[in-house]
């Protein structure tokens, strides 16, 4: 991190850079960033000056920002020359790009260009000891002007409600102001094409409904314990047990001043019985969007991706509402008061599926976030080319596409409360983490053979894991489900995912058996696993030419070829049965 206490860079700026530098060039972009947060607004616009050899870009930190975590490994991320902010605020650029204030900017030495890192301008940040009003962040005298001064070259606004804001606060300020869209918001819309890719890039399977849970870093907002109720710790173990597994799909996006406030170790500590519950973790610079994108629903706060959603038609409820925080004229501020609200203390499935169910686009919201949709690359690279005094390139300015996240389907290692209603062929099944309180069918015990709880596998009627077929630790699926068996007297199934459609499973009384996914079904290979040991209990036997089972999960029905892997043979003897049960035998597998 550019700390003002380090040493002061030589290349390609700083005492004789001429001399060092192999290229020459006319123009340095100075890239200011507070934290971690508004960093994510200037990665934004980082694509409009590729190409440009003309450019030389910088980046510095004004340390101002209470949230420094994270911008060390963002800067080598970048890999752009770091100036020590001392350094920054005494080297001459053509144009200094911030998207937030705070700090001396009005002591850098160029063009100064300001964007929002939000969705516009919305925060209020305490009473004003000169005008005794509560000004909006970025939007009133207190932050566009020094010393009753403009400093401000470029303040990019991305819709004209902003500019009326902005006539009547600081009118001095409006000469300055650009209406420029917002790229943020352009990357999301020109992503829209790729939601499949990022759904499967989450493991959300055909059927799931993904819920996204969403915090801003107030205390007031859902992951903050600071309003009339801390929700979180008792609504995240209800939304595992009340949310089926197979039916829904759970992931979280919190704030970065969340992650990098509190520390991600933390952030994980705090989460873990959720995390292994099923709860993804989102990364809060690279792949938030891609989350709003491929949610169905979102249970948000006041913060600015819930108004994002919404604007991308996606359905919001919104579990912290207040609206204390607020610029009260904001259009967030307007959606705050009329989004529905979760009853913390109703069904939680009922009520996201009510939501589901009566969701139409919020009015106003996507046209409030950007006056000018898909075109602030052209907007914002003009203001910013102008600001310089240099002519634009000929080629089309373009921002990044959403990159694709990686693959991270759940791991859902907490034991799981199953129950299945088993007619003929077909088999309803519902797995949850915990037992709802309204739960009905024949219940039993699945659990991963990595649970923290080394007791529920005692329990387990179903044991599981995932597994590459080939893993000699593991010594292939069937060998691994013998040696389950052996260890575990209680349980009837022992289930290898061997892929996203496959599960080599072994029962106790039936034999080895390869599960396959037939046409249109896409569940979790181990609930076939479960919805197998169900139909067995329940009087089922596999014909020697294999058959096929209905599994309804989802909304759908998932058709499941069940083939016999081997001639039944005799079950693998429990630890009881060849007498290693017994005081004083050693048993070959570790305790």
């Amino acid at each position: 991190m550019g700390s003002a206490h380090a040493p002061a860079i030589r290349v390609p700026v700083g005492e004789d850079s001429e001399r060092w530098a192999s290229r020459a060039t006319s123009r340095r972009v100075l890239l200011v960033v507070h934290n971690v947060t508004s960093a994510g607004r200037l990665l934004d616009v980082l694509p409009l000056f590729h190409d440009d050899f003309r450019v030389q870009l910088l980046v510095t930190s004004t340390e101002s920002s209470a949230f420094q975590a994270g911008i060390g490994e963002l800067f080598t991320e970048l890999g752009l020359p770091v100036l020590p902010w001392e350094q920054a605020l005494a080297t001459p650029v053509a144009l200094a790009i911030s998207a937030s204030f705070g700090g001396q900017l009005q002591l850098i030495q160029g063009k100064l260009a300001v964007l929002s890192h939000g969705v516009g301008y919305t925060k209020k940040l305490g009473e004003s000891r000169v005008t005794r009003h509560e000004p909006t962040f970025g939007l009133s005298p207190e932050w566009l002007l020094a010393d009753g001064e403009r400093f401000v070259d470029g303040l990019v606004l991305s819709h004209p409600e902003q500019l009326e804001r902005l006539r009547r606060v600081c009118p001095e300020a409006e000469k300055d102001s650009v209406l420029a869209g917002d790229p943020c918001f352009d990357r999301m819309l020109a992503g829209r094409r790729h939601r499949e890719r990022f759904r499967r890039a989450l493991g959300v399977r055909r059927g799931q409904r993904l819920v996204v849970l969403n915090s801003t870093w107030n205390p007031e907002g859902f992951f903050g314990n600071g309003g009339d109720q801390d929700l979180l710790p008792s609504l995240l173990p209800r939304l595992a047990s009340e949310l089926p597994a197979d039916d829904y799909r759970l992931a979280a996006v919190l704030h970065p001043n969340i992650w990098y406030g509190h520390g991600p170790g933390q952030i994980r500590v705090w989460l873990d019985r959720a995390r292994r519950s099923g709860l993804t973790l989102i990364d809060p610079v690279h792949a938030w969007r891609q989350a709003l994108l491929a949610a169905d629903v979102v249970l948000g706060d006041f913060g600015a991706v819930s108004y994002y959603a919404a604007a991308l038609g996606v359905p919001v409820l919104l579990a912290a509402a207040t609206q204390d925080r607020l610029a009260p004229e904001a259009p967030l501020a307007t959606f705050v008061r009329e989004a529905p609200r979760l009853d913390p203390y109703g069904p939680l499935r009922g009520q996201l599926d009510d939501v589901l169910a009566r969701h139409h686009p919020v009015a106003g919201a996507a046209e409030f976030v950007s006056s000018a949709p898909g075109a602030s690359a052209a907007l914002l690279r003009r203001l910013f080319y102008t600001l310089m005094d240099l002519p634009e390139p000929t080629a089309p300015a373009l921002l990044e596409p959403l990159p694709l996240p990686p693959h991270e389907p759940p791991r859902r290692t907490a034991p799981l409360d199953v129950r299945a209603h088993v007619r003929g062929a077909e088999v309803e099944i519902e797995r949850s983490a915990g037992h709802p309180y309204d739960a009905v069918g024949e219940r039993h015990l699945a659990v991963h053979e990595d649970t923290r709880d080394p007791g529920s596998l005692a329990l387990a009627d179903v044991i599981f894991r995932e597994g590459q077929p080939d893993d000699p630790r593991l010594g292939g699926p069937e060998e691994w489900a013998a040696e389950v068996l052996r260890r575990y007297p209680h349980c009837s199934l022992a289930g290898y995912v061997t892929g996203p459609h496959n599960c080599t499973v072994r029962a106790r009384e039936h034999g080895a058996f390869q599960l396959s996914a037939g046409p249109g079904a896409d569940a979790d290979p181990a609930a076939y696993a479960s919805a197998l040991y169900a139909w067995l209990a329940g009087g089922g036997a596999v014909a020697p030419g294999g058959t096929t089972l209905r599994v309804r999960a989802a909304g759908r029905v998932h058709p499941v070829t069940v083939t016999p892997a081997t001639p039944p043979v005799r079950p693998p003897r429990s630890a009881a049965e060849d007498g290693r049960g017994s005081p004083g035998a050693e048993s070959p597998f570790p305790a």
